[in-house]
């Protein structure tokens, strides 16, 4: 499992970071305490501080600045995701109750935003303006997308331009900020930073990519959420786009009156006219199409482990399950 290996490398690593993301989410506000805790313990991939270290390590950067910046990732990550499960209303991630499903709409708002403001705390405390300057831009841009997600909610004239400038914005920002930050760290000149963070886009393009395939094929134990989430807030991602454009009249109007009133009403036979026009394969090669742009974003960095890591995270993007 590339996964599990890259973990075990730099397992030290993480557990630093584990340490920085415990520390800095401590307040004496006991609602925020209980909040934090609650969301650290859930878990998750740890995708982006795992990104930033590695493209760090390949930098040959050796201080500790980079704790500290994986953990503001992760932060920022975990903030869009307390306010996205708001204004989507979903009530599971990761296996377990939304924050906001379990502590309600206003404590999960709150909480994310002191964990935003957390982490332009942490920021400050590198010392460095580009750092700054990646971050804060980084942070507009997801906000950007997520707010042209909501646009594109309930609209199945939503093309497929729009759909990867949202998850551009609203997911890759944030793989190509951890990638850059890492490069930045370890003194990388301007190109090789463009490279790895070209990488980082595209490496985060295709997780994206692959989330929303698994949003109709994938099984609720193994991605930790409810299966046709995408179709019960009416979000018009990948499969649902080629669906319409390819399917019959009578699978286009079904996918697009679906999408048009949410909900799982027809998520049976929506996901059985995604099957017949082939829309899982599509969306799949898409994907892996993206992994390929990003290892070869990166193919001209010098050979180490990690690098090869790197790459693996590529292979992984598109062949997970979960």
């Amino acid at each position: 499992m590339a996964l599990e290996a890259i973990r075990e490398f730099i397992a030290a690593d993480l557990r630093a970071v584990d340490d920085v993301i415990r520390s800095r989410l401590h307040s004496e506000v006991a609602l925020i305490r209980q909040v934090a805790e609650y969301i650290v313990g859930g878990g998750g991939k740890r995708l982006r501080p795992m990104l930033l270290l590695l493209s760090a390590g390949a930098f040959g950067y050796r201080g500790r600045h980079h704790y500290e910046l994986a953990a503001v990732v992760e932060f920022i990550h975990t903030a869009t995701l307390l306010h996205d499960d708001v204004v989507d209303e979903s009530d599971l991630r990761r296996g377990r109750a939304t924050a906001n499903a379990l502590f309600g709409n206003s404590a999960a708002v709150l909480v994310g935003d002191f964990v935003y403001s957390r982490a332009f705390q942490m920021m400050v405390g590198v010392d460095s303006l580009r750092v700054l300057q990646v971050l804060a831009d980084a942070t507009n841009v997801i906000a950007e997308g997520e707010v042209m997600q909501l646009m594109n909610c309930r609209n199945p004239d939503t093309d497929e331009r729009g759909y990867l400038e949202v998850i551009r914005c609203k997911t890759a920002k944030l793989f190509e900020a951890a990638t850059r930050l890492g490069a930045i760290l370890g003194g990388a000149a301007r190109a090789q930073e463009d490279a790895i963070a070209s990488y980082g886009t595209h490496l985060g393009t295709a997780f994206q990519l692959i989330d929303d395939v698994l949003d109709y094929s994938g099984e609720q134990g193994m991605i930790g959420k409810n299966v046709g989430d995408d179709l019960a807030e009416g979000k018009p991602t990948l499969p649902l786009i080629y669906a319409i454009q390819r399917g019959t009249p009578e699978q286009a109007r079904l996918v697009r009156r679906a999408i048009e009133h949410g909900g799982r009403d027809e998520l049976a036979a929506v996901i059985e006219a995604i099957r017949a026009t082939g829309a899982l394969d599509y969306a799949r090669e898409q994907a892996r199409a993206e992994s390929r742009t990003a290892c070869a974003a990166i193919a001209a960095m010098s050979n180490s482990t990690y690098r090869e890591y790197l790459l693996q995270l590529a292979d992984f993007a598109v062949t997970r399950t979960y």
